[in-house]
């Protein structure tokens, strides 16, 4: 308890103190306040101000909502948040930098989980905090020294050519087929995929308009083949579904995310192929577009990326380029 007071006292006074000003203070505090007793402070606050953790956390969701977070976003926001939260099952004011530290390490160690997932967790736990704290809901942020996890980059290989033609070629009807094409000719997300309606497609120009992350909307293209297998597949259904793509099976139902992910991962299963899935393709455009000489702006805006450092995770630069621009501008 003396040990929080003194910790807060001198963070309330780090912008006016330096070093060792600092830690004079906290040397005098330490002498000073060591042996005095002082009430908890959760109950020196009065209880109308007092507010619950599932209160704080709704407004924290709500802020989110204003900012332009999706659904999905925020499910995953509260979902992670409230177990964290109940865990520690301690109020939001009494959670220190050692309880996070030991509650990530305690869900890393029970789930036997990647570093990649503790590290989103802690991301999402630092937005939270860092609201609490800019909102004035707490003094200090707790997990603001609990730093990025390191990961391990492993390399996602993108689709070879043959694999590609491999994977048209096991199409056993035209709509997977036309699916498969819009796919790797745009390199647009699944969930923008399965939102299009037939009215979104123009094809004259061979373009289509999705909205990505964020409700943002952008243009997307796609190549000759495609505008043919697409059309192929639009004049052979019955249905009067708006939806781009939909079920084989009456009532004609819009595809969702799963179901096209679980069409691609089928089809790799009968080929033979391993990981086989919508975002691959997306990266795939990705590498193909850098290795052919895009500039890596115009990939991102392909793409629909608010931040270039998105973008070049998902490009893999082809190694013999590297070493031909290496020869060309320094041998």
């Amino acid at each position: 308890m003396k040990e929080k007071l003194i910790n807060d006292i001198v963070q309330e006074m780090a912008p006016y103190l330096d070093n060792d000003q600092k830690r004079k203070l906290n040397e005098v505090l330490v002498l000073k306040l060591w042996d005095k007793k002082f009430a908890d402070p959760v109950h020196c606050i009065q209880k109308e101000r007092l507010q619950t953790n599932p209160e704080l956390l709704r407004k924290f969701l709500t802020a989110k909502k204003i900012e332009g977070c999706s659904d999905k976003t925020l499910r995953y926001y509260k979902a992670t948040i409230s177990k964290s939260l109940n865990m520690l099952n301690l109020h939001i004011i009494k959670i220190t930098t050692d309880d996070l530290r030991q509650y990530l390490s305690d869900y890393q160690r029970i789930n036997d989980c990647s570093k990649t997932n503790i590290d989103n967790i802690r991301r999402i736990l630092s937005s939270f905090f860092t609201w609490l704290e800019d909102e004035n809901y707490i003094i200090k942020n707790p997990i603001r020294r609990i730093h990025k996890i390191k990961t391990t980059s492993s390399i996602k290989e993108p689709y070879t050519d043959e694999t590609i033609e491999l994977i048209r070629d096991g199409c056993r009807n035209i709509r997977d087929l036309a699916i498969v094409d819009m796919l790797s000719s745009t390199g647009m997300r699944v969930g923008e995929l399965v939102q299009l309606n037939i009215s979104d497609v123009d094809f004259d120009n061979r373009e289509c308009v999705v909205f990505g992350k964020g409700g943002k909307e952008r243009p997307v293209y796609f190549d000759a083949r495609t505008k043919i297998h697409l059309k192929n597949y639009l004049a052979s259904r019955t249905d009067k579904n708006p939806a781009l793509f939909v079920s084989l099976q009456r009532p004609f139902r819009m595809l969702e995310i799963s179901g096209v992910e679980n069409r691609l991962r089928d089809l790799g299963n009968k080929l033979g192929l391993e990981r086989v899935h919508p975002h691959r393709f997306r990266r795939t455009l990705a590498t193909r577009a850098i290795d052919k000489g895009m500039p890596i702006e115009q990939v991102q805006k392909l793409l629909g990326h608010s931040k270039i450092d998105s973008t070049m995770l998902y490009a893999m630069v082809s190694q013999n380029n590297v070493k031909m621009s290496h020869r060309k501008c320094f041998c």
